[in-house]
């Protein structure tokens, strides 16, 4: 079973890695376009833990910048994503990545009442 091939971008969830520069701005150790960087560009964020591993976050409210990916608030979408390596490739980062805290916000809860 795949992604469904449909949906409008509402019902899309963004996934960032934390601690990127916010929206709009180059991150540090980027040129802008007709400058030359002024620093080198910093480590990739590491989950807690002290790992490092890039840990891939939610990005619920859209707020967080740097490169961004899009995905089905789907478990099944998630596990193909993960699968086929495209996380990392839409991140642009070196595999593997941490998705647990996606994973967690996917997971299927019980019902209340």
């Amino acid at each position: 079973m795949g992604c469904r091939a449909t949906t409008t971008a509402d019902e899309l969830l963004r996934l960032a890695l934390p601690g990127s520069a916010p929206s709009g701005s180059a991150p540090p150790g980027t040129a802008l376009p007709g400058t030359a960087p002024s620093v080198p560009a910093p480590d990739l964020p590491a989950p807690e833990g002290g790992g490092s591993t890039p840990a891939v976050v939610p990005d619920v409210r859209r707020r967080l910048g740097g490169r961004g990916a899009w995905l089905h608030p789907d478990p099944a979408c998630l596990a193909l994503a993960v699968r086929r390596r495209a996380l990392p490739r839409a991140l642009r980062v070196p595999p593997p990545v941490d998705v647990s805290a996606v994973e967690a916000l996917l997971a299927p809860r019980g019902d209340a009442g």
